[in-house]
């Protein structure tokens, strides 16, 4: 697996001279933040050795290059997720490739209900921490020993300083930031009225697809992760209404403005 990473890293060498110090991962609908940088190159998925179009309406599918300001960055313009059929393999590799091009930090984006009924859709959550409920470790298998430890520690994976930092941008954005744990499901499904009570009493205060796979990908790597998550609409059971991906691509469309001063002010600190 190495040897697919490093290919990888070898190609998206060949075709940019950005080299990045921060890392974006944008999720369903938040791909705006494209806008605010300088873009110096972009290379769809399917480009990259081991990649995989994007399937899921409100991913771009691309990895973009450039600057914010001063800072060279990179972005994941969208995510490959696992309910796509995708291995956890496949689901980490741009996270991997992203690290291995040096980035020192990450900042990790999705679009999640919420569980915690004092949300609203619209409400921006900085991750303090995460359940994987997915029922799958995305670490299992052998060792890839030149990237990190066999048994990396999790229990600083979304460091409070990052979490300052942004709680700093936000008050001068007179944005007010929410903060919660966010629970990891394997999707595709919807989850039902009675997990979302289970996941409520376990402590979870969103519940996405995605995040979990890149955010342990960048622990096992050392690299330090900023979470948030977009509540797009109310979880299973919350509100009478069903749930759809409409809802979602309609409430990010909607914060769009917001969610993009937060990312870009962030990276201007970084």
């Amino acid at each position: 697996m190495i040897k697919a990473i490093e290919e990888a890293v070898a190609f998206v060498r060949s075709r940019t001279r950005i080299q990045p110090q921060a890392g974006v991962v944008l999720g369903s609908g938040l791909g705006s933040v494209v806008d605010a940088v300088e873009v110096e190159t972009e290379i769809p998925y399917a480009e990259i050795p081991g990649g995989k179009a994007a399937t899921v309406w409100g991913h771009q599918g691309k990895m973009i290059l450039g600057r914010v300001g001063k800072l060279p960055v990179v972005l994941l313009g969208g995510r490959m997720h696992y309910y796509e059929g995708y291995d956890m393999q496949e689901v980490m590799l741009l996270a991997r490739v992203i690290g291995r091009l040096g980035i020192k930090k990450l900042i990790v984006t999705n679009a999640a209900g919420g569980v915690n009924t004092s949300f609203k859709p619209g409400d921006l959550m900085l991750i303090s921490d995460h359940i994987n409920f997915s029922g799958v470790n995305p670490l299992r298998g052998p060792n890839l020993e030149e990237l990190g430890v066999r048994f990396p520690d999790l229990s600083d994976a979304y460091p409070e300083s990052l979490r300052d930092l942004a709680r700093d941008v936000g008050r001068g954005l007179k944005q007010k930031l929410r903060e919660g744990v966010y629970l990891f499901l394997s999707g595709p499904t919807y989850e039902t009225p009675a997990e979302i009570r289970a996941f409520r009493t376990l402590g979870a205060d969103a519940v996405g697809m995605s995040t979990v796979p890149e955010v342990v990908a960048m622990a096992h790597m050392n690299i330090p992760v900023l979470g948030i998550s977009c509540i797009t609409n109310m979880a299973a059971g919350v509100l009478k209404q069903k749930l759809t991906h409409q809802e979602v691509m309609d409430t990010t469309a909607r914060v769009q403005n917001e969610f993009t001063a937060l990312v870009v002010g962030i990276l201007q600190r970084f």
